[in-house]
Formats: C-alpha cells, sequence, structure tokens
C-alpha cells in the first residue's frame, strides 16, 4: 500500500522504515532535507513541499502526519486539508489533544476527506517492535488503512493469549485497536499517557526508597547496601511488576548505577495534564496520576534520584533529552 509520511524524526522516520521493510511504499516529506534524502536512500520517495508529497500518491490518498502535537501539526493538517480530494485520509499519529481531532475531523468532512487519528506508543524502539496503535475515525477509513495499520502493529508475538469471548476483534491482541470516532484514539493514549507517567514515578520513588537503605538517619542494624541493578534485574524474572518499564530500568541501571549522566529535570510532554483535566471534566478522582504529573513540575526546581531515573527511563522509551530547569 502506498502512504504518505510527513514529519520524519524519531517515530515518523521508523515507521516508514517498518513500512518499506514490508513492502509498502512510502511518499516522504520533512523540512530537514538530510532526513528526507536518507530515507530515499532506502527506497522512498523523497519530495520537497506538502504539495509535492500530494502529488505523488494516488488516490484515495493516505497521508500520516507525524509531527510535534500544537500549532506546527495544526498547520499542516490545515494546508493538507486545502490539498486534497474527497475521499482522501489524513491521519495525525502524533500525541495532539483529542479534542482538537473531533474539530478537525468535522472541519474536514465538510470537503469530504477522512480525517483518522492515531495514539502511536512503541517510541524509538517501534522500528522493531512494532507500534501499539489506538485509533479513532469511521470505520471505512481506518478498514481502508488495515494493511499499514497491521503492518506497523507488533502482532501477537510470545505474550500469552487471553480467553477472549468467540467473535472479539482480533485486532487488539496484534496490538491495534478502532477505538471509536474521531477524537478516541487520542483520548485513549491520552490515558495512556497518563497511567505511564503513573507507572513510572512508582519505580521512580521505590528504586529511590532502596537507595538510601543504607541511610545514615537509620540505626546500624537497620541498614542494608543493595545493589539496584540487580534488583531490576531479579524483578524482570517472574515478578508481579515485570514490565517493559521495568526492562528499561534494568537497562538505565546496568549502564549506569548512580545515574550520573541524568540531572532529573523531567519535562511533561501534555498528556498528562490533558488526563487530569479530563478526569476533573468527568469528577473522577486520580490520585496517583495527579502526584506523578507535579512530580515532574518539581523536578524542574529540585531533584532526586527518583527524578533522575525518570529521566533515564524517559531517554531509554523515548529518546527524551531532559529539559533545562524553569
Amino acid at each position: 500500500m502506498q502512504l504518505g509520511m510527513i514529519g520524519l524524526g524519531r517515530m515518523g522516520g521508523n515507521i516508514v522504515r517498518r513500512l518499506m521493510a514490508n513492502g509498502h511504499e512510502c511518499v516522504v516529506y520533512d523540512q530537514s532535507i538530510a532526513q528526507v534524502g536518507a530515507l530515499a536512500e532506502h527506497g522512498a520517495i523523497g519530495t520537497s513541499s506538502l504539495e509535492a508529497l500530494v502529488g505523488e500518491l494516488a488516490t484515495p490518498r493516505a497521508i500520516w502526519v507525524m509531527l510535534p502535537a500544537g500549532t506546527v501539526t495544526e498547520e499542516v493538517v490545515q494546508h493538507l486539508g486545502a490539498l486534497l480530494d474527497p475521499g482522501d485520509i489524513l491521519i495525525d499519529g502524533g500525541n495532539s489533544f483529542w479534542k482538537d481531532d473531533v474539530r478537525r475531523a468535522k472541519e474536514l468532512a465538510e470537503k469530504g476527506i477522512r480525517y483518522v487519528d492515531v495514539g502511536t506508543s512503541g517510541g524509538v524502539w517501534g522500528k522493531d517492535r512494532g507500534y501499539c496503535m489506538m485509533i479513532g475515525g469511521t470505520k471505512d477509513a481506518v478498514q481502508h488503512l488495515d494493511p499499514i495499520l497491521a503492518t506497523l502493529a507488533p502482532g501477537i508475538g510470545t505474550i500469552e493469549r487471553t480467553r477472549r469471548p468467540a467473535g472479539a476483534d482480533p485486532r487488539p491482541e496484534q496490538g491495534y485497536l478502532h477505538c471509536g470516532p474521531s477524537g478516541s484514539g487520542h483520548f485513549v493514549k491520552m490515558v495512556h499517557n497518563g497511567i505511564e507517567y503513573g507507572l513510572m514515578q512508582a519505580f521512580a520513588e521505590g528504586f529511590d526508597i532502596m537507595r538510601h537503605a543504607d541511610s545514615p538517619l537509620l540505626p546500624e542494624e537497620h541498614r542494608f547496601s543493595l545493589d539496584l541493578p540487580d534488583i531490576a534485574e531479579v524483578w524482570r524474572r517472574g515478578s508481579v511488576v515485570s514490565s517493559w518499564l521495568l526492562d528499561l530500568t534494568a537497562m538505565a541501571l546496568a549502564e549506569d548505577p548512580a545515574l550520573d549522566g541524568f540531572e532529573g529535570s523531567v519535562a511533561d510532554s501534555g498528556e498528562g495534564r490533558w488526563t487530569i483535566n479530563a478526569a476533573i471534566e468527568e469528577a473522577v478522582p486520580a490520585d496517583v496520576l495527579s502526584a506523578a504529573l507535579y512530580v515532574r513540575f518539581r523536578s524542574r526546581q529540585q531533584n532526586t534520584f527518583a527524578e533522575k531515573l525518570l529521566s533515564a527511563m524517559r531517554h531509554k522509551f523515548g529518546g527524551h533529552v531532559e529539559t533545562p530547569k524553569d
């Protein structure tokens, strides 16, 4: 299948590589000529403008926008809305705010353009591991994109299969799901990232407690000098808290047990705030997720070993670099 990709950063470029490795044709554009050229060398069709990208695609076109949420994505979506034809599909695979998706889908539908929001999880590892995708949009648009989505998804792999009702949608156990109408994909991804904040915070605080188990504040007979990399490793094997986040934690601690390579200033990319706002609007208590978000705010003023571990996890799964303190 043919796909246009706009934005060739850490995830956009790897999405293109995974698709091309599995026989799909990709037409690409990025403001970075070097990024376009690098993918063109591996078989992508490089373009120098949005107009050129649209012109290279057969109808009905499918164009995936993989850019930072906010103004840059909004401008590209509006620009494409003036270039595309009825029946074309415009995909936002970044971390846009779900209410923006609802608005964009309505505006584009008036022109006959189908809009699909894809919450995409997998970070810098997705090219090899695949991407977990949460999708919002019309049934016909999502169905048209299924060859692309199925290729990007991780597949069942070695994970033990859950006993599911007969006739259940087979896509979730492949790693992608049509969540509902426009906006629902990014809504589910938003909550996913809010939960991610809480899980990361729990690991960070727990390891910080163990790191200080030999504190001089404790009676000498109550002190322990614990090997954090080994603890992370043993928990990976059969523990209730085993997870990919723990895998990345073990990797980070093995490479740098004191985490001297991290300052501990932890950014929040928006989804955590939006999750808390959704909880407020729904009158749903979200104690843990709220606390995890506020820790990230505090980390930009003062930080501990726990915040260093948060930074290390973010770097491992998403390639995120620490931001300077406010």
